[in-house]
């Protein structure tokens, strides 16, 4: 088992990643300030896999436990869900000291994030995720959230957990476009600050645990210089300002992780674009997403159809939340290991890069 620690202005919390620590959870949680009614937040996928392992695992821990099953998928992440769940909640008798369990991928991290970070004004977090993507990024650094019809993620709060329990067999019953879903993130970190974890992903020899170990480490050191994205965790959206645009204008039937993977690309190519980044970056990121199973255009996702217009991607920028003003920023990379932000790009450059993947 990795375990890493996070320290944020509030103290710190433990990750713990390994094979079979979901059936450690009450272990995890033994803590007597705590309530005995614990609460699962979890989604009609994940439910039936690891649902009674959980319940299982905090009954022998001394909790009682109620569980809640959402409808799986992007378009639930919503205020009308958030309401649901308050709902189930209240009327279960939850207070102030009743912990909150995240079981699920990001969108469920997400979502019970938020909700335990308002209802009574916060209640404790424990979040277990259950795939790769959320693994490595969704569930690691407070920041939760949930989607409005104008974009990804507008509303959210900072809640850090208790701790996070990233049980890495859990990734076994992935399907291979999921687990490359989460590849897309751990590419991206590798990108900000570990050459050495490129060359990992690019020769495919690694163990699950120590593959995100290595991956969470990247987003952890960064999150602990910045908790509350006031400066140097910006660089944790690489990809990101195009992935967003990407999936609103495909009505989020495109993945997350594809769509990140796209975001790299792009963001490779606007590098060149401005003279930032070397041609051959943008054939090695390539190279490394399709060998992890990732498209690099939008051509290699025939179910989503035609693709959008650059322009159209453009527009769907206009709402994302880390523009200053009425400046989208943009993180770039120059070199694996050297990303950086820059509010000053032509909107002619952006549609350059936007073309080159949208084929």
């Amino acid at each position: 088992m990795h375990t890493l620690s996070v320290l944020h202005p509030g103290g710190r919390y433990p990750i713990y990643i390994g094979d079979g620590l979901r059936h450690r959870l009450g272990e995890f949680l033994q803590d007597r300030a705590l309530t005995r009614l614990a609460f699962v937040v979890t989604d009609e996928h994940v439910a039936p896999l690891y649902g009674e392992d959980v319940r299982l695992a905090l009954e022998a821990g001394g909790y009682r436990v109620h569980t809640i099953v959402l409808p799986a998928g992007e378009q639930y992440k919503t205020l009308d869900t958030v309401r649901r769940v308050y709902d189930a909640l209240l009327e279960q008798g939850v207070d102030r000291y009743s912990p909150l369990i995240a079981l699920g991928g990001g969108v469920i991290g997400d979502l019970a994030g938020f909700v335990a970070a308002t209802i009574l004004r916060g209640i404790p977090l424990v979040q277990v995720p259950t795939t790769l993507l959320a693994m490595v990024d969704a569930s690691v650094g407070g920041k939760t959230g949930v989607d409005l019809p104008q974009g990804k993620n507008l509303v959210g709060a900072f809640k850090f957990p208790r701790f996070v329990l990233a049980d890495t067999e859990t990734l076994a019953t992935l399907p291979p476009e999921e687990r490359a879903a989460g590849m897309a993130e751990t590419i991206k970190h590798a990108l900000i600050a570990d050459p050495e974890l490129l060359e990992w992903v690019e020769r495919g020899t690694f163990s699950w645990p120590d593959m995100v170990a290595r991956s969470v480490s990247v987003k952890v050191q960064i999150v602990q210089e910045d908790p509350y994205e006031a400066g140097r965790r910006v660089l944790l959206n690489l990809g990101h300002t195009f992935a967003h645009a990407l999936e609103r204008v495909s009505g989020y039937r495109l993945r997350h992780g594809f769509a990140v993977a796209l975001g790299l690309v792009a963001a490779t190519l606007l590098g060149v674009e401005l003279e930032e980044t070397a041609p051959s970056l943008v054939r090695r990121v390539e190279r490394v997403l399709r060998g992890a199973g990732l498209p690099t255009r939008w051509s290699d996702m025939p179910e989503l159809g035609a693709p959008p217009s650059p322009e159209a991607v453009w527009q769907a920028m206009g709402t994302d939340k880390k523009r200053v003003g009425r400046q989208v920023r943009f993180v770039v990379p120059a070199a694996p290991g050297h990303v950086f932000l820059t509010g000053r790009v032509p909107k002619e450059a952006v549609l350059a890069a936007l073309e080159g993947i949208l084929q």
